[in-house]
């Protein structure tokens, strides 16, 4: 009997050198030979996890079967070893017994066959539970999280290599489970080697709602042995899935399949040589690290599978990428095709009156309508805050995020100061989050409280450029907020170990309309400080909270300054803006004399001209351009001039959101483009039905106002009036044109038509309309 320090070695060399085979079905296998006595009883019928128990000889006869077909690795007989699943069989209290039991049987057996030169591994088996935190609700993180450190610690101690948390179908069970499992590690002051494995149903998703790359995405902070896929399906359907992790994943990749699809009468119908043909194919494509089977297997289709990987090499681990990924149910990833993802700012107490009122009231179900609201309107990723002196926070979070997890997929930033409240947060997001936000306000004490939570559920944290200095502890020059995002990059780095493009810089917004001569120049320090920081510090982004800048402003001219200032620092390099989507002006929409008024205030550009009798005439006549190079007196002139003149410019005027353009008054054609160039799909199709009510073709509404409207938009991008996120909203509303349009479209009356074949990269920017050419053509 070999030690555990020698199997791990020697398991690592192996999956350095080639494909490690697992071992197929134990379920399956088990139930032909059981009687009921072998369960304990008709009271514990169809619970195989007791068999170990009753009749430990089975189980240590099986395991053995697939040592001699070739399996390096067997599974324990736990997968529902968990106390929430025997609690079902009243067995919650025989937990430490039942998984010691099955760890122990397959020990002895890969002891059985291990050689000097082939050392046999055991594999803990632990199921997805019985339970989905996300769907069924009828379970807390925390009671999941227990319930897998105590079925954990069981297996190790019985004497497993490794854990595999499989059959996955929920993030958020996987996530407690492996936290569990850490927590073990630190108990026993052991390294476990972690296997998750996922299932993806044949609606191309999880259970609780994720695809495979989001899946891995949201788990991705730990280190893993491998993530991969099995059961659900056989490996014909897991292929596109297969595909995504091997793009996506930084780690080791497995995959042990069902034997196929069960036919009515529950058949498995893939034979060991077709199954292994299947799998032939990922092996070839070089995805796979681990290989076995799931349901429906047998030692045959496990000897087949061996025979096929023998002196294949394994998938080559990539080497890190340095990617920025978010994640709630959907997947984003941030970069520099399209910034600024927009994160909406609305769910939060503090800014939002409708919002705290919701909150005070205790109406959930509007309260995260509002939050739903936001991503209908274009935001990427939901602000949440819920601190506020008047409620506990504590309380608020568990009922508000229940409601807010099931109307919106969109990754979630978590706006606290308190610890506590972002790891209860964190519990209930099943994908990769962000947290805001930590600083050096206080050293390095906040740094401390959050970068564990952060590492231990895969946060992104936002940094803003603060720290101890008791002159100026919030950076204001370009320079001191380069130096302060260094030193909090270094510290969390080194120090703290977060990976530097899980770093979200803020370089601060200072109100430019207050009057206030601090924060004179402020938004271009800003703008300035958002450019070095892309150029010295890599792979982190950045953030901004742009309606900051306005403060002080009428509505209606808040909404065009913080479109004009979130134009200029998308240019600079922002990545992420927190903003209100609903009232967001686009730059190119905006009158040319709004935007000159805005570009002056927020650049403090010294009047152009100026009556000879101004009071401020000779200070402003020879300002420099350059707000630094300004004297203090020419610094506050400017500024006042400029908030004088937006205020006149926009007195009595109400803010309208996103611009309108009077489109009810223009006539339908010009009405039409103007809907794509807006990129907004209100109203629309009410337009598009009255334009074919008055006989225009769909094919001729296509390729006339729609089009029209889609090449205007690619004027104003190849001006750099409109950035790429802009650009996308356009081309949602023109294929939201197209879709409609479509029902009514005549199929062409030919024999035969050419084959086109279309592609681009999945989610690149031209996806959207390679779709839409698609659909034409088809038509």
């Amino acid at each position: 009997m070999t030690d555990r320090k020698t199997r791990l070695e020697a398991l690592y060399q192996a999956l350095e050198k080639r494909i490690v085979v697992l071992d197929g079905a134990m379920g399956s296998t088990l139930q032909a030979k059981l009687s009921i006595e072998d369960y304990g009883g008709s009271h514990l019928e169809n619970c195989t996890d007791n068999v170990s128990r009753i009749r430990p000889d089975l189980i240590r006869e099986i395991h053995g079967q697939y040592f001699a077909a070739g399996a390096d690795i067997v599974e324990t007989n736990s997968f529902n070893g968990h106390p929430v699943s025997l609690m079902e069989f009243e067995l919650e209290p025989f937990t430490d017994e039942i998984n010691h039991a099955a760890a122990r049987i397959a020990r002895e057996a890969a002891d059985e066959y291990s050689t000097s030169d082939r050392l046999r591994f055991v594999a803990g088996s632990m199921g997805p539970t019985t339970r989905s935190i996300t769907v069924q609700r009828n379970v807390t993180f925390e009671h999941l999280r227990e319930g897998y450190r105590r079925q954990a610690r069981a297996l190790v101690e019985g004497g497993s290599d490794l854990l595999v948390l499989e059959t996955s179908n929920d993030t958020r069970n996987v996530k407690a489970g492996l936290l569990g499992i850490e927590d073990v590690q630190r108990d026993l002051g052991l390294e476990i080697p972690v296997m998750v494995s996922g299932t993806i149903e044949l609606t191309g998703t999880m259970l609780g709602g994720q695809t495979a790359d989001t899946f891995y995405v949201s788990i991705a902070n730990h280190k893993l042995l491998s993530v991969g896929l099995n059961c659900a399906t056989g490996p014909e359907f897991m292929t596109d899935h297969m595909r995504t992790l091997h793009e996506v994943a930084g780690t080791r990749l497995s995959c042990y399949p069902n034997a196929g699809i069960p036919d009515e009468e529950l058949k498995y119908l893939e034979t060991p040589v077709s199954l292994a043909a299947q799998l032939e194919k990922f092996v070839d494509h070089g995805w796979l690290n681990l290989i076995g089977g799931c349901c429906g297997t047998t030692p045959a289709h496990i000897a087949a599978i061996a025979k096929m990987v023998e002196g294949r090499p394994p998938r080559a681990v990539p080497r890190t990428q340095h990617r920025t990924y978010f994640s709630g149910i959907d997947l984003l990833e941030a970069d520099d095709q399209n910034r600024p993802l927009i994160v909406g700012e609305r769910t939060n107490v503090i800014g939002s009156r409708l919002f705290k009122d919701l909150i005070a009231q205790e109406n959930w179900e509007e309260a995260s309508e509002i939050a739903r609201r936001q991503v209908r309107n274009g935001a990427h990723i939901v602000d949440v805050c819920l601190q506020s002196t008047d409620r506990d926070e504590l309380e608020d979070i568990a009922p508000f995020y229940e409601m807010l997890i099931r109307k919106v997929k969109a990754p979630i930033m978590i706006d606290t100061t308190d610890p506590k409240g972002v790891e209860l947060a964190l519990t209930y997001c099943q994908g990769k989050s962000i947290i805001n936000s930590v600083n050096l306000e206080d050293g390095e004490e906040k740094f401390e409280k959050l970068c564990p939570i952060a590492k231990a559920y895969g946060a992104a944290l936002v940094v803003g450029t603060i720290d101890e200095d008791p002159v100026q502890a919030q950076a204001f020059t370009r320079e001191r907020k380069l130096a302060v995002a260094q030193r909090s990059v270094d510290l969390l780095t080194t120090k703290f170990g977060i990976p530097p493009e899980d770093i979200i810089i803020d370089p601060l917004v200072f109100p430019c309309a207050t009057g206030d001569e601090n924060y004179i120049g402020g938004a271009v320090e800003t703008i300035e400080a958002l450019r070095l920081i892309k150029q010295h510090i890599p792979f982190v982004r950045t953030v901004l909270g742009v309606s900051n800048i306005s403060f002080g402003l009428p509505p209606a001219a808040r909404e065009v300054v913080n479109s004009v200032f979130l134009y200029y620092c998308t240019k600079a390099g922002l990545d992420l803006a927190i903003v209100n989507a609903e009232k967001l002006e686009r730059f190119a929409l905006i009158p040319a004399q709004d935007r000159e008024l805005a570009e002056n205030l927020l650049f403090n550009t010294p009047p152009r001209s100026l009556p000879a009798d101004h009071q401020d005439a000779a200070i402003l006549g020879n300002a420099p351009e350059d707000w630094r190079q300004q004297t203090r007196e020419q610094k506050a002139a400017i500024n006042q001039f400029h908030i004088a003149a937006i205020a006149e410019c926009f007195r009595g005027r109400a803010g309208k959101g996103k611009t309108q353009s009077h489109r009810a008054d223009l006539p339908i054609d010009e009405r039409l483009a103007q809907y794509i160039i807006e990129g907004t799909k209100d109203g629309l199709v009410p337009d598009l039905d009255s334009k074919l009510q008055a006989g225009a073709a769909p094919l001729d509404i296509i390729n006339g106002p729609l089009m029209t409207g889609m090449a205007e938009v690619g004027r104003l991008f190849n001006n750099n009036e409109l950035i790429v996120a802009e650009v996308l909203q356009s081309a949602e509303a023109m294929k939201a044109g197209v879709n409609h349009l479509e029902q009514f479209m005549e199929k062409a009356d030919t024999v035969a038509r050419a084959k086109v074949l279309l592609a681009t990269v999945k989610g690149d920017v031209h996806d959207i309309g390679k779709n839409l050419v698609e659909i034409i053509l088809n038509n």
